[in-house]
């Protein structure tokens, strides 16, 4: 391969999850819990033929995968496996994996020990675990990163598209904005979003990974990605013009943007068929994950502030 080709193939976007996000472990995470290590140990390799099911993010893996499907030599997504299991124990996950269909051949097996240390050796764009310790971790190295939800709502077969939902302040953008509303709150925020609407927010923790996914979308013509994104947010009008005008500045195409004004997220994420949303509130998670897969950003002035603004949010 010349040095010119080598140079036109796209780095992949590489996604590392854990196992638990990716399989339903509860009942063998319950006997780990109540009966310790060595029964986990054993359960696990009796179980070892008997596929787990899909857990909080298996949708997304499966729709990100897919669009390898006609690049099978210059894939375009990657998904590393990282697991607390041990290879012994990781035996069962692997066989699921290939009972699932899944193409995933790296993976890392850390013994009980946090295997965020491997997010950034493989490069990855966004790490999704079931940990919130992991995640914060994670975040704080610089990478996007998410808590799985446990959801009950199964896999979106209603769309063929990957899609992927964001929530703005403290995700897509810096908190910024809202350390206006948590400490001088609404008034002071929304006259804050007038005054600076053409000043380009500050990127969040997911700007990244939106970009990255952006890139592969413009590989289609228009209409026609197998990508779909959207902003959900909680602002509204007048607030929603530096969103827009961030976007522009930064060369990203997002497909919908919801302005809620205060609104439950969960039934427009639903109309919209998310295969996941991100966002940096536990409350519009909880809302969120009784209708799509649902993962938490524990990053910004949300998730260290210890009291609540005195008017309703509207990130």
């Amino acid at each position: 391969m010349t040095q010119s080709s080598t140079a036109s193939v796209a780095k992949p976007l590489v996604v590392a999850i854990s196992s638990r996000a990716l399989f339903d472990l509860d009942e063998s995470h319950r006997i780990y819990e109540q009966e310790g290590t060595e029964a986990y140990c054993q359960y696990q390799i009796a179980n070892e033929d008997k596929p787990l099911p899909p857990g909080g993010a298996f949708n997304l893996v499966r729709k990100l995968l897919s669009l390898n499907d006609n690049n099978p030599k210059t894939p375009r997504v990657e998904i590393i496996l990282l697991s607390r299991n041990s290879a012994d124990t990781g035996l069962r996950v692997f066989n699921s994996i290939q009972y699932h269909n899944l193409r995933i051949s790296r993976a890392v097996f850390t013994s009980g020990d946090s295997p965020y240390r491997y997010v950034s050796p493989f490069s990855a764009n966004l790490f999704l675990s079931t940990s919130p310790e992991d995640v914060r971790m994670a975040l704080d190295a610089g990478i996007a990163a998410a808590t799985i939800f446990p959801s009950d709502v199964g896999n979106n077969t209603e769309f063929d598209e990957l899609r992927i939902a964001f929530d703005g302040d403290a995700v897509l953008f810096s908190d910024e904005s809202e350390r206006i509303f948590k400490e001088r709150g609404l008034e002071a925020f929304t006259q804050n979003e007038q005054k600076t609407a053409r000043q380009p927010m500050t990127g969040g923790p997911f700007k990244d990974f939106l970009m990255a996914l952006n890139r592969i979308q413009t590989e289609y013509p228009e209409n026609s990605a197998p990508i779909r994104t959207a902003l959900v947010t909680a602002r509204s009008a007048p607030a929603h013009e530096r969103v827009i005008r961030t976007l522009r500045e930064w060369g990203i195409r997002i497909d919908e943007a919801i302005f809620l004004g205060g609104m439950a997220k969960g039934p427009f994420l639903k109309a919209f068929g998310a295969d996941i949303f991100f966002d940096d509130q536990e409350q519009h998670c909880e809302s969120a994950k009784a209708h799509v897969a649902t993962g938490h950003v524990p990053h910004g002035i949300a998730n260290t502030a210890q009291a609540e603004p005195p008017e309703t949010k509207q990130q």
